[in-house]
């Protein structure tokens, strides 16, 4: 991989310390608005195609420590009584989804994130499991995807995952520095890491991914390499490295770690880079501009062949169409638009016990939406696009497209994006900046727009 010089990173310097989206969709979630509610999704899903199989995520808003870095929806418990509770509405969410749907639709993918999906109890694990299964045709050949805290982790619950069919599990290391996970409140040993992994994989679950993050306080890219050697000897078939996001006006604990100096951009964009290096030294292939796998993973597969996708979770090899996201504050991906549920748990619960789909905003797309999105995620996922071949694949006139390489202009001139004609192609040494070009195409990005993290 290219070595970008010190000087080329202080002239990136606006580009790095810019506020973009990471583009899981597009239009992306601040720009969802109330016109879409509980009746328009409703005839959304039963307007579903029956001919292809669709992917469900599972949001579980609970956790049992505060982790300072968190920007998740969740809510801190210290009794199981709260997550009980969720669990016997969630199968009544399940419920009201399904008879909404024309018939009991193919499943291809489950994901279960939060919070800490392993906050539910082994049974409730179960239940959930057989409501599914019940509601929907989970295909025998599924990816059934979990997020894990290892600080929870045991024989008993690893027994009771591949019981349940996950098949694939993620882990949120963040980093191994013990001074840094004190600061952060994650403080989990890698020998604790080590041993989950190998609870999952003696019981066959043998896909793990990791999470990993820079920019986080007292990190240095000495340590961030350290981790990184640490997790590589763990052998995670994926590896997600993540900047992390300081929002504090949106998550108020954040601004705890402010007694700590955080990383500036410069800095940030040395361990990202030093983390890469280190990870492609030990096999593993960059996937988009934050994600890395080792050659024989699918994902890795999927970025060879062109096929490679983005959604909610980041870089996938998930390919249908619809997304139906379960629990509260989760984002649906359907033909027509996006659907956000009510975030506040206790809202969420309020509907569903009243029977109405827990929505409360989203998008409907325009032709104009699909285009940019459809530009924009081959860029995310390929680092180039012919933006004339897509234009011209959805029946576009390319030119609608003029604004987005007028834009690129600027970066083009910073050798950040190499343009010829509708081909746009991120230069090698400026892959972590390819959300600054894919922001030129989003005709709904005000350049003032505080609500997301910095690009790098």
């Amino acid at each position: 991989m290219s070595v970008v010089s010190p000087d080329r990173v202080r002239r990136w310097a606006a580009e790095l310390e810019a506020r973009v989206p990471r583009y899981t969709s597009y239009p992306t979630a601040p720009h969802f608005t109330g016109a879409v509610g509980p009746d328009t999704v409703k005839d959304w899903l039963g307007a579903l195609s029956t001919a292809r199989p669709v992917s469900l995520y599972v949001h579980v808003p609970f956790c049992r420590k505060l982790c300072l870095y968190c920007g998740c929806n969740t809510a801190i418990v210290s009794r199981h009584r709260p997550i009980g509770a969720f669990a016997d509405d969630l199968l009544a969410e399940i419920d009201l989804v399904a008879e909404c749907l024309p018939a009991r639709l193919q499943v291809a993918h489950v994901h279960f994130g939060g919070g800490t999906p392993t906050a539910l109890s082994i049974a409730e694990l179960a239940a959930i499991r057989a409501r599914l299964r019940l509601r929907f045709d989970i295909r025998p050949d599924a990816e059934m995807a979990i997020e894990i805290d290892p600080r929870g982790m045991n024989r008993r619950l690893a027994d009771a995952l591949a019981a349940c069919g996950f098949n694939r599990a993620s882990f949120g290391v963040q980093d191994f520095d013990p001074d840094v996970q004190r600061a952060i409140h994650r403080e989990q040993p890698a020998e604790m890491v080590q041993e989950a992994v190998a609870m999952l994989r003696a019981v066959g679950i043998a896909r793990i991914g990791f999470d990993l993050i820079y920019g986080l306080p007292l990190q240095t890219v000495a340590g961030v390499e350290r981790t990184v050697e640490l997790a590589a000897r763990m052998h995670p078939d994926r590896v997600a490295l993540f900047g992390y996001a300081h929002v504090p006006w949106m998550k108020p604990h954040q601004k705890a770690l402010e007694r700590h100096a955080l990383p500036d951009a410069s800095q940030r964009w040395d361990m990202a880079e030093a983390a890469a290096r280190r990870l492609m030294a030990h096999g593993y292939e960059r996937i988009g501009f934050d994600h890395f796998a080792l050659p024989g993973d699918a994902l890795a597969e999927a970025q060879r062949a062109g096929e490679l996708r983005r959604n909610f979770q980041g870089y996938t090899t998930d390919r249908a169409e619809t997304l139906i996201a379960l629990g509260p504050s989760g984002i649906s991906t359907l033909p027509q638009g996006y659907a956000q549920a009510v975030t506040d748990t206790a809202q969420w619960r309020k509907a569903v016990r009243a029977g109405e789909l827990p929505v409360a905003r989203g998008r409907a797309l325009t032709d104009d939406d699909r285009l940019r999105r459809a530009v924009i995620g081959r860029l995310m996922c390929d680092l180039a696009v012919d933006v004339g071949n897509v234009a011209r694949d959805l029946g576009r006139d390319p030119h609608e497209l003029d604004d987005a390489i007028e834009r690129l202009q600027g970066l083009a001139q910073q050798g950040i994006v190499a343009l010829d004609g509708w081909r746009v192609r991120m230069a090698d040494d400026a892959r972590p900046l390819v959300r600054n070009a894919a922001a030129c195409f989003d005709a709904y990005l005000a350049p003032e727009a505080r609500k997301h993290a910095v690009a790098v």
